[in-house]
């Protein structure tokens, strides 16, 4: 139960993050302050940015390997979002959406093995 209530948080992070720089990328489009290239190179920030995040959190709270904690919580999100993305919105799976998902695999990993290492031991 313990380990539910850290991915669960985790998980809130990752999504938290998500929506709120969802919300102000979109309004910075819908004011044409930011466009094209930009445009997409912020969705794709944003996701490895909140990946990490969350990656990061639930390192700090493992006890042991973060990167695994890391490659946990990476499939538990990529799991949620392509069954929205294919059952969902029935989009017809690419290769770019491949190595996008492992970009994004990465990211959390590496926010995970950070997290564990910035983790203060009480002797």
């Amino acid at each position: 139960m313990n380990y539910l209530k850290k991915v669960g948080i985790s998980l809130l992070y990752i999504i938290g993050i998500i929506l709120v720089a969802t919300m102000i990328i979109s309004i910075f489009n819908y004011f044409n302050v930011i466009n094209g290239k930009a445009l997409t190179v912020s969705k794709i920030l944003i996701c490895v940015i909140s990946l990490f995040t969350g990656g990061f959190i639930i390192g700090k709270k493992a006890t042991k390997k973060g990167w695994l904690e890391g490659l946990k919580l990476s499939t538990i999100f990529l799991i949620l979002l392509v069954l929205f993305n294919y059952l969902g919105l029935r989009n017809t799976p690419q290769i770019k959406n491949v190595i996008y998902y492992l970009i994004m695999i990465a990211s959390c990993i590496f926010g995970s093995i950070i997290g564990i290492n910035k983790k203060i031991d009480n002797p």
